[in-house]
């Protein structure tokens, strides 16, 4: 498994629902995308008490292959750097995803935190944390699925939860609205 993010920051003034429609429009497009295990269509949106407008889609993949497609593979992030310019690719090597006891109902928001390893710690017992933590948070209530990814690079961690619920309470990290979310590989991402 692959975790991939970008973020498009778009003007205070920004008018969502350019990004809602456009979403409506094409979100369906990755709904069978060969080694696509889950892409969550993510927005923030000021007009909802977010600090910024933003796109975020965030992807787990099932295999590198798929990811290279979707970024290089033309028809598709071809479309991201036409209509925003092309930007950063965040990626995380996948440690474990798990499904929540709410995977059959639609996810409606997100969270994403991620923090970053010191750098005189030994990786093997912040991530063996982390899936702890992990596997809580997919036994909890009103969790479609979770994820824990690392970027090996910037030492970073990164947890990432669909929440069946439009808000998920008290959860730490960032807080996205789902609009679309397309599940090609679910069952293999998730063993469900």
């Amino acid at each position: 498994m692959d975790a991939m993010q970008y973020e498009i920051t778009l003007p205070t003034d920004y008018d969502m629902g350019i990004i809602r429609r456009r979403v409506e429009t094409t979100g369906h497009r990755l709904d069978d995308f060969d080694g696509l295990g889950i892409k969550a269509y993510l927005i923030q949106d000021r007009a909802n008490g977010a600090m910024v407008n933003q796109y975020a889609p965030f992807y787990l993949w099932n295999d590198s292959a798929g990811m290279g497609r979707f970024l290089w593979g033309g028809g598709f992030f071809t479309a991201i750097c036409t209509s925003f310019g092309r930007p950063p690719v965040r990626h995380w090597t996948g440690v474990e995803a798990l499904a929540g006891l709410d995977v059959d109902q639609p996810a409606l928001s997100a969270t994403k935190q991620t923090w970053q390893l010191s750098s005189d710690v030994d990786p093997a017992d912040p991530v063996a944390e982390a899936v702890e933590t992990l596997r809580k948070t997919a036994a909890g209530a009103d969790v479609h699925s979770s994820a824990i990814a690392v970027d090996p690079t910037r030492w970073e961690i990164v947890h990432f939860t669909l929440w069946s619920s439009p808000e998920p309470g008290a959860v730490p990290g960032t807080r996205y609205q789902v609009l679309h979310l397309s599940t090609a590989g679910t069952k293999e991402l998730l063993g469900h």
